[in-house]
């Protein structure tokens, strides 16, 4: 038998079928209540070394010597849900009227929740709500969601802005770059220019070569944060010992990519070899 004393922070309520075995005992034990059964999260059964069948004493009051006896009847994995991330609590499920003698809180409850069939039974059932119920008030799941989620907008918000900052100053790199990069074909683009090659076909050439460049950059930077992702969602998940993903790479993003590098490399390539062909070729071999 596992002795398992719980805080009430702990304890979560689940709407659970009661079984008929621990209602109506029989045979010697007809005098007696069989324990009753509950479900507990990965996370707990980990740490605790619990399995299914073990016998636990839950309590309200860390230390206390006496619970309420229950089997562990189903081991809950975790959901991939952000705001359970960084808690360090445990999740462990009950029945509702084995939750209220657990807790002592009697028919007092902080939150439950309704479903309902459409959005105007919804909107007459949160009108209710609000009129005749003193002292609860109904809010819709979706704004719940969107007051918690606050925090992963500001965060959002702040990585977006740092992404703007590193594709400003990564232009401003590539253009320096293939500026260097054409200054030193300077005498080839020379030549070219004295055997009669156009300075639109020059220009055009060191543009295509660009584009490659960009090109063959996007492969290489969609590989290294494919393996990115992979190494921090590896860390992440056996550091928090969740399913969430932390890092994703998706179509849109490498699309997105692809092309900001394409455009990026072609106007920066534009603009370095405008400036090379616009020089005489004479002064190109002299310089």
């Amino acid at each position: 038998m596992h002795p398992l004393l719980l805080a009430l922070a702990a304890l979560q309520a689940a709407a659970a079928p009661a079984d008929s075995a621990s209602r109506a005992p029989a045979g010697p034990q007809a005098g007696t209540r069989a324990p009753r059964s509950i479900a507990i999260d990965e996370r707990l059964a980990a740490d605790a070394g619990l399995r299914l069948g073990d016998r636990v004493d839950l309590s309200a009051t860390p230390g206390a010597d006496a619970g309420d006896s229950a089997i562990v009847a189903a081991i809950v994995r975790q959901g991939a849900d952000p705001s359970d991330v960084a808690r360090a609590g445990y999740r462990v499920y009950l029945h509702l009227d084995q939750l209220q003698r657990v807790s002592g809180y009697g028919n007092r409850v902080d939150r439950f929740a309704v479903a309902t069939r459409d959005d105007a039974a919804r909107e007459r059932t949160i009108a209710r709500v609000n009129d005749v119920a003193f002292g609860f008030r109904a809010h819709r799941s979706r704004d719940i969601a969107v007051e918690t989620s606050r925090t992963f907008q500001v965060v959002s918000r702040f990585h977006r802005a740092i992404g703007v900052i590193t594709i400003v100053a990564s232009a401003i790199f590539l253009l320096c770059i293939l500026l260097l990069k054409v200054e030193e074909r300077r005498r080839d683009v020379a030549a070219l220019r004295l055997m009669g090659i156009s300075r639109a076909s020059v220009l055009r050439s060191i543009v295509l070569e660009a584009a490659l460049v960009a090109l063959l950059g996007s492969a290489l930077g969609t590989v290294v944060g494919w393996l990115g992702t992979l190494a921090i969602n590896w860390h992440y998940r056996g550091v928090y010992r969740t399913p969430l993903t932390f890092a994703l790479v998706t179509p849109e993003i490498v699309a997105f990519a692809v092309a900001l590098s394409l455009a990026l490399g072609v106007g920066a390539g534009f603009l370095a070899a405008l400036r090379l062909v616009r020089t005489p070729p004479l002064a190109l071999f002299g310089r």
